[in-house]
């Protein structure tokens, strides 16, 4: 479908300054308990904000996200999806299950490529993250891959299992690993050999991003592909031991290691196999997939490079086509917001750190790698730091936020977006201190910008993506468990116009959800919201249009 530039909005004044858009990603609103790591914390900022007029809570999970139901706690990539997209597509985990479902997952070229290779007396591999998150990955799809390959008779499949420990339970491994254990084990016959051959914690083994630290896909390498790490007789033995050598450590964090029997390590990757990275999510799955695909890969020494049809659960870049085969189609996102601001000639900034920068370009741009107009779009990436982020809970919403207020001063832009990614990534951690001070970071932070965007005389507009932060802990018959995983709490959406041009009221949004937001930013801009985009959550002088 062509883009049209868009038109203005009648009845709208362009503000002087720019509309910021912030995104406190992992900051919800939670129970205003002493479980809330957003209430507890000092945030006298956001505290005002709450009760500005122009503010409403947005369902940031399941459905509203194009997740399969409102069980499903959202993401950062499916929330900034929905940011920049200004609708709802069905995403990763609703579209693997509709294809596993409907047999299509089967019927493609790559699946039927994947078994060839088990008929053809090699191994099929089976990488990613273990557990029934459902943010990565979901167990479930991995049985249905399997029983699929022992229906088929293949004779020899090995699951390299990567523990989760974030979007479930802290130590819910063992869990996952002895059904897998018993799964594998009731499908091996005398003819078919299934069995795990190695594994590691998500974020020291395999699932790095956005180039962070390519020593975590190093070290997946070196396990998975070439047997090299501990050694174990069994998976389940492997977590026992990590746990009973160090209480302390968590699943996410568990070092990486191999099985082995009286051979030597059970399912190193030969030339000939077949290998599949069953994570539907991209981010953490794009750089273990150009270790398999490039030629002329550099990032580090792979030592071998096994000639293997590789397949990702889903197409994790369309643009860089990564990787070349894949099992399940990835949403079409088209027409985003970021498109349609090119199109109409408006200047645009963007920035995070590392851990966030792909969620205010790539998944805001619906999944699309790059510039869409490099001479209107200027995005900056500032490198986060390489270390567990409970030890530096600020992050690097500092340089953040200098950066957006250069871009607020500047008067080059009139649509800025930013994320901070403190309220998520510290949240994970499940540290409850470190939690409080990410999240007052945030807030001193907000306090800058919103006096630069009150000096411009712009539009700043605070909201998340999900929430994380909202709550640091539950309880259940008096025992006190870390939560680390993703909330369904609601997240705010506060707008702060310090235009004085327009007198901007809510509207009667039945349902408000992330992918309302892309209309109201068009609203702020002075421009009539594509058609086909979720409302606008504000207008000038509404019929039935409310303040609160």
């Amino acid at each position: 479908m062509t883009i049209h530039p868009l038109a203005p909005l009648a009845g709208v004044q362009r503000s002087p300054g720019p509309v910021v858009l912030v995104i406190m990603d992992g900051i919800g609103l939670g129970t205003r308990d002493e479980r809330d790591g957003v209430f507890v914390a000092h945030t006298p900022v956001l505290d005002a904000l709450l009760q500005e007029p122009l503010t409403v809570r947005l369902k940031a999970h399941g459905t509203a996200v194009g997740l399969p139901t409102d069980d499903d706690m959202g993401n950062s990539e499916v929330g900034h999806n929905a940011l920049g997209a200004g609708r709802v597509f069905p995403q990763g985990a609703r579209l693997v299950n509709e294809a596993i479902a409907s047999g299509k997952i089967f019927q493609g070229d790559a699946w039927q490529r994947v078994i060839q290779a088990g008929l053809n007396g090699k191994t099929i591999h089976f990488i990613g993250l273990v557990s029934d998150g459902n943010v990565h990955s979901h167990i479930d799809q991995l049985n249905a891959l399997l029983d699929r390959c022992a229906e088929a008779g293949a004779g020899r499949v090995r699951v390299h299992a990567l523990l989760d420990g974030r979007d479930v339970e802290q130590k819910s491994a063992l869990r996952y690993i002895e059904s897998l254990e018993a799964k594998l084990s009731g499908l091996s016959t005398d003819t078919r050999d299934f069995r795990i051959a190695s594994g590691g914690g998500r974020m020291v083994t395999t699932m790095d991003r956005y180039n962070a630290d390519w020593r975590v896909v190093e070290r997946g390498w070196k396990a998975h592909v070439l047997g090299q790490a501990r050694q174990f007789a069994s998976a389940s033995e492997a977590v026992r031991t990590f746990y009973r050598e160090d209480p302390g450590i968590t699943d996410q964090y568990m070092d990486s290691f191999v099985i082995v029997d009286a051979k030597g390590p059970v399912g190193t990757v030969e030339d000939g196999d077949a290998v599949v990275f069953f994570n539907f999510r991209g981010d953490r799955a794009i750089e273990i997939s150009r270790a398999f695909e490039e030629p002329e890969f550099t990032e580090f020494d792979r030592v071998r490079a096994p000639r293997v049809f590789y397949a990702g659960m889903m197409q994790y870049d369309g643009d860089a086509l990564i990787p070349k085969n894949f099992l399940v189609e990835p949403p079409v996102i088209d027409r985003t917001l970021g498109e349609y601001l090119c199109r109409t000639g408006v200047p645009s900034f963007a920035v995070s750190e590392t851990q966030k920068y792909g969620h205010v370009t790539y998944f805001w741009n619906g999944n699309k790698s790059g510039y869409i107009d490099e001479a209107l779009e200027t995005y900056e990436e500032i490198l986060s730091d390489r270390i567990a982020f409970d030890l530096r809970p600020w992050m690097k919403a500092a340089e953040i936020t200098d950066r957006v207020l250069a871009a607020v001063t500047s008067g080059r832009y009139r649509f800025i977006r930013l994320n901070f990614a403190n309220g998520d990534m510290v949240g994970h951690t499940g540290v409850e201190p470190a939690i409080r001070i990410a999240v007052a970071v945030v807030d001193l932070c907000l306090n800058r910008i919103l006096a630069a965007v009150s000096q411009a005389r712009g539009i700043a507009v605070i909201t998340a993506d999900h929430g994380n932060a909202d709550c640091m802990w539950t309880e259940n018959k008096g025992v006190i468990t870390p939560m680390v995983a993703h909330t369904l709490n609601p997240v705010p959406f506060i707008i702060k116009d310090f235009s004085a041009q327009n007198a901007f009221a809510l509207t009667n949004v039945a349902t408000p959800g992330l992918a309302n937001v892309a209309a109201t930013m068009c609203t702020l801009l002075g421009y009539v919201p594509p058609k086909e985009y979720e409302p606008s959550l504000v207008a000038v002088n509404a019929p039935g249009s409310k303040a609160r």
